[in-house]
């Protein structure tokens, strides 16, 4: 006797195999990987320097295209919504988990949402105070910092910045009586420092380098858990006496929730192939970054110990979510 197979069974079965047979041509067109700032920004030539390499290796080209505004939400509002593929991709930043941690309200689940697919680079902040400065090294902002009744000033690219937030963990972790300054972006917040309008800020190595090499600025300390390979000889907060002390932003690639295993297994191989190019390497180290590959378990984990620790940190200080 043969038993009749049910219409809902059939429709299950057709699926899995359309999706097993999308993976096994993928990718047959081209892949386009949104990021949400400016273009010819960090995100931007991050995104292009991976995305030349996935397109030599795939044979299939890769386009890179900026949905700018709202933090970086908006292209990932626009992942999030997008056809789990793997043709639409995100150049997410350390900028991901913060929003995530601010505001009330997202069109999308900061961790949920998407599949991880590799963390691309990592590059920490430096703590900065101008030429002019009383403060030689970080241990004297340290102490000033601890002493000064009304404490000391730092500026960064916003309110609810991840500058910002690094500052607010600063203060925490180091017993530190730090004021917060807000300015629109990094190039505001060093002309506030070189005018002396705040005792330090803190930035990306990229905003502030040229600065720092002409000696109109100088650098404390960087905000990671290793030395920064661009100034070797420049110690880490956590060596002069915040222990533990760890920011670093990152970028990372991510796909819509749903997007085949085996596609995401895929783009995961092609992305850490790309980051063990030399070439790329140095491009990214050109941006302040090391590149740093990881599965997507290990994305993932650190995406929401990110969220996990940004939320924690703006619950500490009271910052009025957005």
């Amino acid at each position: 006797m043969i038993k009749k197979i049910k219409p809902w069974f059939i429709g299950l079965c057709f699926g899995v195999s359309c999706w097993s047979a999308v993976s096994q041509t993928y990718p047959d067109h081209a892949i386009k990987i949104l990021q949400g700032f400016a273009p010819g920004g960090n995100a931007d030539n991050i995104a292009r320097a991976i995305g030349l390499e996935i397109s030599k290796s795939m044979a299939q080209s890769v386009v890179v295209e900026a949905q700018t505004g709202a933090g970086g939400t908006i292209a990932s509002a626009s992942v999030a919504r997008a056809k789990p593929d793997g043709y639409t991709l995100l150049l997410a930043t350390g900028g991901h988990a913060v929003a995530g941690a601010l505001y009330n309200s997202l069109p999308y689940k900061t961790v949920a949402d998407y599949e991880m697919i590799s963390t691309l680079t990592y590059f920490p902040f430096l703590i900065v105070t101008s030429a002019e400065s009383k403060f030689k090294n970080f241990s004297d902002l340290l102490d000033a910092a601890r002493n000064s009744p009304n404490g000391l000033t730092y500026g960064s690219a916003g309110i609810g910045s991840t500058h910002h937030l690094a500052g607010e963990l600063l203060g925490k972790m180091g017993h530190m009586n730090l004021v917060h300054i807000p300015y629109r972006g990094d190039a505001a917040s060093i002309t506030a420092l070189l005018a002396n309008d705040v005792n330090f800020i803190i930035a990306p190595p990229t905003a502030v380098m040229s600065n720092i090499k002409s000696g109109k600025l100088r650098a404390l300390a960087t905000t990671g858990p290793q030395r920064w390979s661009g100034l070797p000889d420049l110690s880490t907060v956590a060596e002069q006496g915040v222990s533990s002390y760890d920011v670093r932003s990152w970028a990372g690639l991510m796909a819509p929730a749903g997007t085949p295993k085996t596609v995401v297994d895929k783009l995961n191989v092609e992305t850490n192939k790309a980051l063990q190019l030399s070439s790329v390497k140095s491009r990214l180290e050109d941006m302040g970054g090391e590149a740093r590959g990881s599965t997507p378990e290990e994305m993932r984990q650190m995406v929401s110990a990110e969220l996990q620790r940004w939320t924690q940190v703006i619950n500490d200080a009271k910052i009025p979510k957005q």
